[in-house]
């Protein structure tokens, strides 16, 4: 502790007729001491008398800037013993934060090669908001009350109508329940089935299955993909007894599920008590022919068939399904009252209207063109400006795989590709193993258009075929 005798010692100035009083500019003064370290705590400040004299200003001027900060806490005062700083007054106050830096305009990119995304644009505002209109005029009131956690009967009989007639999977309404996309579904099956060990496909969708097993606290461990999909051999031997699979469409390489590895899958799974997860995401964009059905269908006893509408309507929707085993529903259906007491229902409503009226297939078959289109425009521009790039995985969805000669620098070619105004994704992103792998790259084009596909691959055409 100090006694501060002078005004000079605070480093006080004050500016006369500049508009503002005297009193309220030595209150600001002393509190800059104070939260700048200038006086500390328990220091004692300038009598009343002697600062007055020293700024030319009127004793009862200080008095009452004193009693301010008295009142705020900055100081304390006590008979005989003068006017100090507070013990709790601030020592150093935070420097204003520096301005803003002129915003840098980012660069305009040619193309995103982003997967996993739909056609954002093509998102059917304008149909799905007559649907929540349309719901919100004719249900009757006891809709707009909390609802069924498993999920709107309505919606439960619907989806299990369009399942069998379009997946062909085994499900009944009773066996549905409704969730907040394929995520939130993989998570509530996992908490129920609670399996010590859980597989997954490598490369596949690593990091969503460790965070949806994570509550579980279930072991996550990868299962290599070959060309004919999962490797059932090296399942069986990972000690898993919960497998988490896109048959359909691998993600990412596109693999389909072939016939003998998904009689195998079910074969494993009925031999080791297991549970298989099938991660159903895109399979209604099928090319070549109709989809192939859920590999539920073929085990609904061993088998969770995971839906959503994510990719064929939009993201934004956060809708989805799970078709569960008897044995396994019950626990299922409690996590999901646990967990949110049920999805949004007028959604659920809204949904079952767009199925029920024929809408939601008009709208993917616009949509199923519209990606073939971009697909063979990808195609088409590889052929021509990098013939030495193999495509694969295009049978279905809207991302493919792209092998790369081999020797190609992955990394330095995504980081040219961005400085040239491409961005593009290394397959390696969803491997599990340490180092690159093989050369790939994972192309997405559902949200990227087919102007953008040709000017993006017009654009890396050098780096694709070094």
């Amino acid at each position: 502790m100090r006694r501060v005798t002078r005004a000079a010692e605070l480093l006080i100035s004050l500016e006369r007729g500049n508009g503002t009083p005297l009193r309220v500019q030595l209150e600001d003064a002393v509190r800059d001491a104070i939260c700048t370290g200038r006086l500390a705590p328990g220091d004692r400040v300038p009598s009343s008398r002697m600062l007055a004299a020293d700024l030319g200003l009127s004793r009862g001027v200080v008095q009452e800037c004193y009693a301010q900060l008295v009142a705020e806490g900055y100081l304390t005062s006590e008979t005989g013993s003068g006017t100090r700083v507070a013990e709790g007054a601030v020592a150093v106050r935070e420097r204003p934060a520096p301005p803003p830096a002129e915003p840098v305009a980012p660069r305009r990119m040619i193309a995103d090669f982003a997967s996993g995304v739909p056609d954002l644009a093509s998102a059917p505002r304008t149909l799905w908001a007559s649907a929540v209109q349309e719901v919100c005029r004719t249900v009757p009131n006891d809709v707009f009350d909390y609802g069924d956690p498993q999920g709107e009967p309505r919606l439960r009989e619907t989806l299990a109508a369009y399942l069998r007639r379009v997946r062909a999977t085994d499900a009944g309404p009773e066996r549905i329940v409704v969730c907040s996309g394929m995520q939130q579904g993989l998570a509530l099956v996992l908490a129920a089935a609670r399996p010590r060990v859980v597989a997954c496909e490598d490369p596949g969708a690593i990091e969503t299955v460790r965070t949806a097993a994570a509550p579980a606290g279930s072991e996550v461990v990868p299962v290599p993909v070959d060309e004919h999909g999962i490797d059932v051999a090296a399942l069986a031997a990972s000690g898993a007894t919960a497998v988490v699979v896109t048959p359909a469409h691998q993600w990412p390489t596109g693999v389909v599920l072939s016939p003998h590895r998904r009689h195998e899958l079910v074969a494993w799974a009925r031999e080791h008590d297991g549970l298989v997860l099938e991660d159903d995401y895109d399979a209604e964009f099928r090319y070549d022919r109709d989809p192939v059905g859920t590999l539920q269908g073929l085990a609904p006893d061993r088998a969770v068939a995971l839906g959503t509408v994510s990719k064929s309507l939009m993201p934004a929707l956060r809708l989805g399904w799970a078709v569960v085993p008897e044995w396994l529903l019950a626990d299922v259906a409690a996590a999901k009252r646990m967990a949110d007491r049920g999805s949004p229902v007028l959604d659920q409503h809204a949904l079952a209207l767009l199925v029920e009226s024929g809408r939601y297939d008009r709208h993917l078959r616009r949509m199923r063109k519209e990606y073939s289109r971009r697909r063979d425009a990808l195609v088409e521009a590889l052929a021509e400006h990098a013939p030495a790039v193999r495509v694969s995985g295009l049978a279905a969805g809207f991302h493919a795989a792209a092998h790369l000669p081999e020797g190609t620098d992955v990394p330095a070619l995504v980081e040219e590709a961005a400085a040239r105004g491409v961005r593009l994704y290394p397959m390696s992103r969803y491997r599990s193993a340490d180092g690159p792998g093989a050369p790939d790259l994972v192309f997405g084009f559902g949200n990227t258009p087919e102007r953008a596909i040709r000017a993006g691959i017009g654009a890396v055409a050098d780096l694709l075929s070094p």
